[in-house]
């Protein structure tokens, strides 16, 4: 499963960059509260199958991915096999207890959403997780190999960007008034961070979390918005194609490759990010192996230490460090 940024535009912009951490951190957020209540906040199963349309996609899909995978059933009326897979899909929803939520899209009705997931023919199966699109697949499926994808995907979610699912009763009523959680200790200066962010503040933003981790220095959510709201303060002033020339110009200046390294990051290419600041610490020694070096750990915060790509690139440092 490779994931794709929710721009559809194939390039990710600041916002897309943004919105991409905040799912992270929100997700890192909603583990921390259901530790300290053990869980609380059930939900029926009636409500883990959803209608959903291009009005409320952002709240109801995106804002959604960053607590569960959504899973999104493209449809329509006259789809013959849309009416074997649905039911199917929606038997499944509720079986898994709430570890992944079903959206409908009638796409009829949505096309432009349809057009921006380059949907070809229906049925088409869709998942996005924290902020981003994973192809599931299309056309009807066996019900062992749904299964199959279905496991994969909740691993996914799990692993990779840490989401904590939702949670159900076993009689499947949805908590008249969920238990109110108990504020931690930093959420006044998180919350104070995600604000500035919002803002476009990425000063504020970085000082706000360099104020938790002065207390916290393990925090996971300070830790991850501190590194986007850094990478975001440095790319909002640059030239793109200044720096990319300077780059391709001067294959043996560090800070050339830096630079375009944080472009290559913004734009989605993460690989080509990791793997120039791999080359520029073996170009180079001294404060300049150090300064590509530091850079690409700073850029490992802003994916995740357990995305793959990230795992990839620790190995490759390691051997040109070693």
């Amino acid at each position: 499963m490779q994931p794709r940024n929710m721009s559809m535009s194939g390039v990710v912009d600041l916002a897309a960059v943004k919105a991409a951490g905040e799912a992270k951190a929100k997700a890192e957020q909603a583990r921390a509260q259901a530790a300290r209540t053990g869980g609380a906040g059930a939900v029926a199963p009636a409500a883990l199958v959803i209608d959903v349309d291009e009005a409320g996609f952002e709240r109801d899909v995106l804002q959604r991915s960053a607590e569960v995978p959504v899973v999104i059933d493209f449809w329509a009326e006259w789809c013959e096999p849309c009416k074997q897979l649905g039911p199917l899909l929606e038997r499944l929803a509720v079986e898994y207890n709430g570890r992944f939520l079903l959206a409908k899209v009638d796409v009829d009705a949505n096309q432009m959403l349809m057009q921006q997931f380059g949907i070809q023919g229906i049925p088409a199966v869709f998942a996005v997780v924290a902020g981003q699109a994973l192809p599931l697949f299309q056309g009807a499926a066996p019900e062992a190999q749904i299964r199959e994808t279905l496991d994969q995907l909740i691993q996914v979610g799990e692993e990779r960007f840490g989401l904590t699912g939702i949670a159900v009763d076993p009689d499947g009523v949805r908590d008249a008034a969920p238990a109110e959680v108990p504020a931690g200790p930093y959420d006044a200066l998180l919350e104070a961070a995600a604000s500035a962010l919002d803002a476009n503040d990425f000063g504020g933003a970085v000082q706000a979390y360099k104020n938790v981790l002065t207390d916290d220095p393990a925090n996971p959510e300070a830790k991850l918005g501190l590194a986007q709201a850094e990478l975001l303060a440095r790319v909002q002033t640059m030239d793109p194609q200044a720096v990319r020339k300077d780059a391709a110009d001067n294959p043996g200046d560090v800070d050339a490759q830096v630079a375009a390294a944080d472009l290559d990051l913004v734009g989605g290419h993460v690989e080509d990010a990791f793997s120039r600041l791999v080359e520029a610490v073996r170009r180079n020694t001294g404060d300049e192996r150090n300064t590509a070096r530091l850079r690409l750990l700073e850029l490992f915060e802003v994916i995740g230490p357990d995305d793959p790509r990230v795992t990839a690139a620790r190995t490759a440092l390691a051997r040109v460090l070693f």
